[in-house]
């Protein structure tokens, strides 16, 4: 293990704690705009860019031309948003518990640190600026609207790495709490694939994609990292 230079987390569910805001986000905004979906319906998206997976629904809901789809996705993405920022401002923004003392043990041993989301530029920016994670703990952040596509696509962690300054997959961990995090992970064929149990899926669920490891949470890892080296 100490050939891994970086490690790329997610953020809902993995480092950041998730209480429900994103699916309640998801639901007002979807309804406002006449869409319908279930509990089931936002549990399969749960780690993809939440533009690709509102316009999804809407493409599912009501079919046409492309610039109604586009138009009508846009609305619902901006009233989603405005929401759940609203709700962060409200509530507040809280990390997983042991997700600072982790990237501080992580930065002591000289690997590099990425976060990844399917939220927006502007909405992670709020997040951050919360938890007051700047570049002393987290060198690279990329979000959903940075890449062609997301997850389960490997582009997030593609573009982490690239900013990280690492060329080689062998040398990456991948850590998230959905299976589409995971999907992406193993689409990009990172060396650790780490499914967390903090967030928005369970066991059953991120073993169906054989991660390389399942941890209670992100502060797991320092002590996974000693009992691999």
């Amino acid at each position: 293990m100490n050939d891994i230079e970086l490690v790329v987390f997610d953020l809902a569910g993995t480092t950041i704690a998730d209480a429900g805001e994103v699916p309640e986000a998801f639901t007002v905004a979807l309804q406002a705009h006449g869409l319908h979906v279930t509990n089931e319906n936002l549990q399969a998206v749960r780690g993809a860019s939440k533009r690709e997976a509102i316009r999804h629904f809407v493409e599912s809901q009501f079919p046409g031309d492309a610039a109604n789809l586009i138009a009508r996705t846009e609305k619902i993405f901006t009233a989603f948003r405005q929401h759940l920022a609203a709700i962060y401002t409200s509530r507040g923004v809280k990390e997983i518990p042991g997700t600072t003392d982790t990237f501080a043990w992580l930065r002591r041993h000289r690997v590099k640190i990425a976060l990844n989301t399917g939220f927006d530029r502007e909405l992670t920016q709020l997040i951050l600026q919360f938890v007051q994670w700047d570049k002393d703990f987290v060198q690279t952040v990329i979000c959903g609207d940075e890449v062609a596509q997301g997850r389960p696509a490997p582009y997030l962690i593609f573009h982490a790495m690239e900013a990280a300054g690492v060329i080689d997959v062998s040398r990456v961990a991948n850590i998230g709490d959905t299976a589409l995090d995971l999907q992406a992970g193993r689409h990009a064929g990172v060396r650790w694939n780490i499914g967390v149990l903090s967030g928005a899926h369970r066991q059953e669920q991120l073993e169906k994609i054989q991660p390389t490891h399942l941890l209670p949470s992100v502060a797991a890892v320092p002590a996974l990292w000693k009992n691999q080296s």
